[in-house]
């Protein structure tokens, strides 16, 4: 089971989506049979297993093995992933571009970047796992408390100096062997975590 999972698939993101098979996921942290699932969600169980082979179809859940039970074989299932990101490929015509809104201090600019952001780093995912590889990536996450919107915008400023020149520093556009990456920096209002 992968700690998180990127769907780029419009049709798994729908499966997905629907309210007791969101529910069936979640409950699928640990291998169950369409008969436990049932008791804990309070469905049929010919219903769970509909859901279920949805699931399946769609690579959301996995069959981890089979039990013979007397004259029945029940399926332990379990989700492929512990949470899951719906990629904009998902909804291909309409994912937002940072192009369209080229504004660097606009809040839709950020969040187009972020869903470029889901799109690329979910392809390239889907593409190491196909090639039994790794993926070379690094975030940093933190969080900064302004006093003032000018020491906000002072942060801003000399934060772009310092990426502008450590990727000046690094960038070398005649290394033949060498391979680009994407550099992503966001800053925005802390949201608070629900408990």
């Amino acid at each position: 089971m992968f700690p998180v999972a990127v769907i780029e698939d419009a049709a798994a993101a729908e499966v997905s989506l629907d309210p007791v098979r969101a529910r069936l996921l979640a409950e699928l942290a640990e291998p169950a049979s369409a008969t436990m699932l049932a008791a804990r969600v309070g469905l049929p169980r010919q219903k769970v297993n509909y859901h279920l082979r949805a699931l399946e179809s769609h690579g959301l859940v996995e069959l981890v093995e089979e039990r013979r039970k007397g004259n029945v074989t029940e399926r332990m299932m379990r989700a492929t992933a512990a949470s899951y990101v719906i990629s904009p490929t998902a909804l291909a015509a309409v994912q937002p571009d940072p192009a369209r809104s080229p504004d660097r201090l606009s809040a839709r600019w950020l969040l187009a970047v972020a869903g470029r952001l889901v799109r690329d780093v979910g392809l390239l995912i889907t593409g190491a796992a196909k090639a039994k590889q790794r993926l070379a990536t690094f975030a940093l996450d933190g969080e900064v408390r302004f006093a003032t919107a000018a020491d906000r915008a002072a942060f801003a400023e000399e934060l772009t100096a310092a990426v502008t020149t450590l990727v000046g520093k690094y960038h070398d556009e005649t290394a033949e062997k060498g391979r680009s990456y994407r550099v992503v920096v966001a800053v925005h209002p802390s949201v608070p975590e629900e408990s």
